[in-house]
């Protein structure tokens, strides 16, 4: 790849923590996985991004991809996910950022502008899990939190099977959700219960409160990330937008509709138009990422 791509961690609450940063702008953001999920699924937004002139800092939380991942549930909540965020941003030197992710990463995001709006320059909060979201979570978490606690041994076994799998052999969205199954089910199980019985985003009373500008993406047929969810977020965020996504595949397979909004979106946040370092084909740009995914 032509963009400077540079890895490394930091220590929070006794963790290491690891992160990528894609492209050297002088315009900061970043990005937040999916539950259980690596946030090299971040990767094509952050190839996109850092073309624009962006550095993209992707931070693999507590118990997600290359960070640490204890036993212990007391480490895991959303708070103190989006208190590690905070300390990248202190790790980094970075006195304000554009932070966002998807469905877990929106909701730390959240809690980041509850920590510290003061360190917040914009969010992107894709598939947020709020209040209408709750009982769909319990009834698809829940099954989940049972095989990764009782059913231990059996997921052990899944893991070994699907660590087998080379990754050069799928695709890369199918790679990253595979990542999920390849880790050891006794860390996941633990962050589970951690974020299962703390809040799972601030309260609304609190939510009208977060001033910083917010871009909001949602879309239809999904219990666990409805679009009734997104859309009263956007709501009750005095500078909150509402973009309407096909479904939950539009940003892994076709984004470029969304990344128009998201470009839009910065340039408004930073106030003045940002300078392309490069632009590649989609087909291109989606080889890169597949490239980068197995190099990692």
């Amino acid at each position: 790849m032509s963009q400077l791509v540079r890895r490394g961690s930091f220590r929070s609450r006794g963790q290491r923590l690891s992160y990528t940063i894609h492209g050297a702008g002088d315009r900061p953001v970043v990005l937040l996985p999916g539950l259980l999920l690596p946030v090299r699924m971040q990767t094509p937004l952050a190839l996109h991004l850092a073309d624009r002139g962006h550095r993209v800092i992707l931070l693999d939380p507590l118990g997600h991809g290359e960070s640490d991942r204890p036993r212990d549930m007391w480490r895991y909540s959303m708070s103190l996910l989006a208190k590690d965020a905070v300390a990248l941003l202190d790790h980094l030197k970075i006195e304000q950022a554009v932070v966002g992710g998807t469905s877990l990463g929106a909701n730390v995001t959240l809690e980041v502008a509850s920590m510290a709006p003061e360190r917040l320059k914009g969010m992107i909060l894709e598939m947020p899990v709020l209040d209408n979201a709750l009982l769909a979570s319990a009834v698809a978490f829940a099954p989940l939190l049972l095989l990764v606690t009782i059913g231990e041994p059996l997921m052990k076994a899944l893991s070994a099977v699907t660590r087998r799998i080379p990754t050069r052999r799928v695709s890369f969205t199918l790679d990253v959700f595979l990542d999920a199954v390849r880790q050891d089910p006794g860390p996941s199980g633990a962050l589970l219960q951690g974020l299962f019985f703390g809040r799972t985003a601030p309260h609304r009373d609190e939510r009208h409160t977060f001033t910083a500008p917010a871009l909001v993406i949602g879309h239809h047929r999904d219990p666990v990330h409805p679009f009734s969810d997104a859309g009263m977020l956007a709501r009750e965020l005095p500078n909150g937008k509402l973009i309407e996504a096909s479904s939950i595949l539009e940003m892994r397979l076709r984004p470029e509709r969304l990344y128009e909004q998201i470009d839009g979106f910065l340039d408004d946040v930073w106030g003045r138009r940002m300078r392309v370092v490069e632009r590649r084909p989609g087909r291109r740009r989606a080889a890169a990422a597949g490239r980068y995914a197995r190099r990692a």
